[in-house]
């Protein structure tokens, strides 16, 4: 009944769908196998993609030419650049969409790709074969084999919902979970452990008064995620969210429920998001405050349905009810839902290589929150990863390991396997070193180019890319070739209420005062205007970025030169830790778990002194 397959993807959400496409697009044979054909791509909790640092990923990702940016540009409700007071370096688009038309498209682009099969059924276990991956059998008992696994599981493996006191198997509501995978790679000497997320109440958005909420609307540009020319929807044809807030009536009917928490009554062992908590965790952590914001969001342009987003909880249905109905604009509010909590199994990411294959089972691959992160931008990028090594891998070629100087994706990566987590992983930019150099404006001129030397990203994107690096190039040379008299734009610093010029300057010189933008200084200089014309906004742009912050992209490109050095000492995969007596015990233990690569890897490891990292140099004879 089933050929052989180069690879196959287990689970259809946002790790397996790039997964899926990745390594389809790059050559191989996948069969994407789903429990139900009707979730692909499903966003289970939150209707957006994007957001500080997750905006970043989705750019990358589509840089390395995965499809969610694309998805998400032809789906949004709404779009906004958020942080646009700061600077470029903390830019992040987030775009509301559609969850139907986010889904929807998104299956449509996998059965429109070639070399993507599909087949719903669960996977009861994987053919391992001479530690290698080799095949699945499914729940209905077909045996079908590949060359390489991919395991992209999300909150299904041995899922427990709670809500209240009730507790029943699940990986989503109203979709069973999946068992047998767990405990066969348990057998295999792998470590398990237990993670919980939440989402909040649906309710019908008839049933709001929106009069007491405060109204939040899209940008009045739409920039979007993706580097190529897609349909995105009109500024004027975005729709709104809105804002409003608890209060300590709200914080007291929560209160009376916690005894019935399975959170409080310890009937949860996983540990949840701590940066996207419960309700009733908020109130319970941060006891002084008496309001939280509550982001009230649509779930598509055909569709009354409303997400609450702030409010995720697992509290008894009837205590749920009371508690959303005291928050302003929520008074006669009907739930289609109630919120809930699921509880799942994850596989510690310390026992994955940077190309996420498994160190204990060859061309077994993991991605997404089986790895324990937990957002759609975390697991997308993850799983184009790993879509990509594991096609590079059945066909003996070097895996696509990105630094952390060069992608988010990267930082991720390499904290999840260098530190492991306790918790659901989720990105911040605080957790990149070198975040001025990984602008969400240029993740095409970083990764485009090694995704096309590959055979992934098309020539379209990389003459995109080649178009765009020439024109920053000319707008650069024009402003610092041409020189701009003080009594030419006399009028222009008095609109803005700048110092005026004292005697001639270069504009690329101008450029750097901070009150001063490309755009209104070339309208105020015909001379400008009539040479860069034919430069798109985002061509000025970037051109206006690198000019600006030339100093402090100079300055993290020496600290990546100086931090290179550590990288690229490489520590061989059957160097002996016990020789070497005078490591901590804690570092010595390290070491022989995670097995870094590297001597920087090395130093990343949590628990890992400078010390121990210099003792290490010196037996390695550095």
């Amino acid at each position: 009944m089933f050929q052989k397959y180069d690879i196959i993807v287990i689970g259809a959400g946002h790790a397996g769908c790039e997964a899926a496409a990745a390594a389809a697009n790059m050559g191989s044979k996948v069969l994407l196998v789903t429990m139900n054909m009707q979730t692909i791509a499903q966003m289970s909790c939150n209707p957006a993609m994007g957001g500080i640092a997750k905006g970043q990923i989705v750019r990358e990702i589509d840089a390395l030419g995965g499809y969610s940016g694309i998805v998400t540009d032809k789906s949004m409700l709404q779009f906004r650049m958020l942080n646009k007071s700061k600077g470029p370096a903390m830019w992040s688009p987030r775009a509301q969409s559609d969850r139907m038309l986010f889904a929807g498209t998104w299956r449509t682009m996998l059965e429109q790709t070639l070399n993507v099969d599909f087949y719903q059924d669960t996977v009861q276990s994987i053919i391992i074969e001479n530690t290698a991956a080799c095949g699945v059998i499914t729940g209905l008992g077909h045996t079908i084999y590949s060359k390489a696994v991919i395991v992209t599981s999300g909150t299904f493996l041995n899922g427990i919902i709670h809500i209240g006191e009730k507790k029943f198997g699940g990986g989503r509501v109203a979709e069973k979970a999946s068992s047998g995978i767990t405990e066969q790679l348990v057998e295999f000497g792998f470590e398990s452990d237990r993670l919980k997320t939440g989402t909040p109440p649906r309710v019908d958005g008839r049933s709001l008064d929106y009069k007491k909420m405060d109204e939040q609307k899209g940008d009045e540009q739409i920039t979007g995620f993706s580097y190529l020319d897609v349909n995105r929807i009109k500024p004027e044809q975005q729709k709104s969210c809105f804002i409003t807030y608890t209060n300590n009536k709200v914080h007291d009917i929560l209160k009376t429920g916690f005894d019935r928490s399975p959170m409080f009554t310890g009937r949860i062992d996983g540990v949840g998001p701590r940066y996207c908590p419960s309700i009733e965790d908020k109130i319970n952590r941060f006891a002084d405050r008496d309001r939280h914001q509550i982001f009230v969001e649509p779930e598509g342009f055909d569709t009354i349905e409303i997400y609450v987003n702030g409010f995720s909880t697992s509290l008894p249905e009837e205590v749920q009810y009371e508690a959303i109905r005291s928050i302003p604009g929520f008074e006669t509010s009907k739930m289609f839902r109630p919120g809930y909590a699921i509880e799942y199994d994850f596989f510690p990411p310390t026992q994955l290589k940077h190309s996420l294959e498994t160190k204990k089972i060859n061309n077994l691959f993991f991605a997404g929150q089986v790895n324990g992160t937990t957002g759609y931008e975390e697991a997308a990028c993850q799983g184009i990863m790993a879509g990509i090594n594991a096609h590079q891998k059945i066909n003996e070629k070097d895996p696509l390991i990105l630094k952390r100087s060069e992608a988010y994706i990267g930082v991720l990566i390499d904290d999840l396997i260098s530190k492991g987590t306790e918790e659901p992983y989720r990105m911040f930019t605080s957790r990149a070193e070198y975040r001025t150099l990984l602008r969400q404006d240029n993740a095409d001129l970083r990764l485009t180019e090694l995704s096309y030397n590959i055979g992934l990203a098309s020539k379209e994107r990389m003459d995109n890319v080649e178009h765009k690096k020439n024109a920053v190039q000319e707008i650069c040379s024009v402003l610092q070739n041409t020189t701009i008299i003080p009594d030419t734009i006399i009028a222009y610093f008095n609109e803005i209420q700048s110092s005026p010029l004292t005697d001639k300057q270069k504009a690329s010189k101008i450029l750097l005062r901070p009150d001063v933008d490309i755009v209104s200084l070339i309208k105020a200089i015909p001379e400008l205007q009539d040479k860069t014309k034919e430069f798109t906004d985002k061509e000025l742009e970037q051109a206006e970025i690198q000019i600006k912050y030339e100093r402090y992209i100079e300055k993290e490109n020496d600290l990546v030169k100086k931090m290179s050095s550590m990288e690229e000492l490489l520590i061989p995969d059957s160097f002996n830790y016990d020789k070497i007596s005078s490591l901590s015990n804690e570092a010595l233990q390290k070491f022989k778990k995670i097995r870094p690569r590297t001597l920087g890897q090395a130093g990343r490891i949590s628990g890992v002194n400078p010390s121990d990292v210099q003792i290490l140099m010196v037996y390695m004879g550095r």
